[in-house]
């Protein structure tokens, strides 16, 4: 017996294990040029998973398929969120802004508001979760307030609060960046190369973060990099997509030679 469109019949449980399912996600920005291609996975409710694969594959496009940026050609994304178990596709409206503050996000270029505090853009974390009339006047309770005070001391911002985002080096926004993610409290973080735009020492100690506040919150993060040795370093799964398609799904050690060629193309790159 086939689900609504909408939400399953066991709406309210959150299914164990399991974050995200996904049946057949197709997107074409071009008609007769597919950027996905029926894409099936299963994300579990822990640990962060990695998604590589060569530029134009469509990593970036599958994160925004899933919290909504883009709207797919085709397919069904199911999501175990407050709501219950809803089809992320089928929302709209209400339904749709109720799940996405749900899904954490962080972007490769930050996506800060320059001008304003770093407070001021961890808190707009909780704008899904306030009145238009609170957020117009940026009136935020005590609860929220201390939440980010807390969260700032747990990424090292505590002594930034008060500075304007455009100070900031790039690590440090991103630090701000994952802090604002989790100050939605969300069932899921999704994170599009969040380290292409940072130096090694930096982009390791954002996975680390990343990883580290995630989990100790229980909450499962999707990950798209272009560096397999960090996908290697921190993920408990790696996806490899190649054209559209999911040609390898596993762990760190069955990512081989082979796989990779499978993924990228060639051999001499490897060496």
């Amino acid at each position: 017996m086939s689900e609504p469109a909408g939400m399953t019949p066991a709406a309210g449980e959150k299914p164990a294990g399991q974050a995200l399912e996904i049946i057949g996600l197709a997107k074409s920005y071009v008609p007769g040029k597919p950027v996905l291609r029926k894409v099936d996975l299963t994300i579990a409710a822990q640990g962060l998973t990695a998604i590589i694969g060569p530029s134009g594959t469509g990593k970036s496009t599958l994160l925004r398929c899933i919290n909504r940026l883009v709207d797919p050609s085709a397919g069904q994304i199911w999501f175990s969120g407050e709501q219950g178990r809803v089809n992320l596709v089928s929302l709209r409206g209400k339904a749709l802004r109720q799940a996405r503050r749900q899904i954490g996000m962080v972007f490769q270029e930050y996506n800060l508001v320059e001008r304003l505090t770093v407070m001021e853009n961890l808190l707009t974390g909780r704008l899904g979760y306030t009145s238009a009339w609170s957020a117009w006047r940026r009136k935020f309770g005590a609860q929220d307030i201390g939440m980010a005070f807390r969260l700032l001391e747990e990424v090292g911002l505590a002594d930034f609060a008060n500075q304007r985002a455009d100070a900031l080096s790039g690590g440090q926004r991103q630090r701000v960046g994952i802090a604002r993610a989790l100050m939605q409290q969300p069932r899921l973080i999704l994170a599009d190369e969040p380290t292409s735009s940072l130096d090694p020492k930096t982009s390791v100690e954002i996975l680390e973060l990343l990883k580290g506040e995630a989990g100790a919150r229980g909450i499962p993060v999707l990950v798209n990099m272009h560096d397999v040795e960090l996908a290697r370093r921190y993920a408990d799964r790696i996806i490899g997509m190649s054209a559209g398609d999911v040609v390898y799904d596993g762990d760190a050690a069955g990512l081989d030679d082979a796989r990779l060629k499978t993924i990228y193309g060639g051999a001499s790159w490897l060496r």
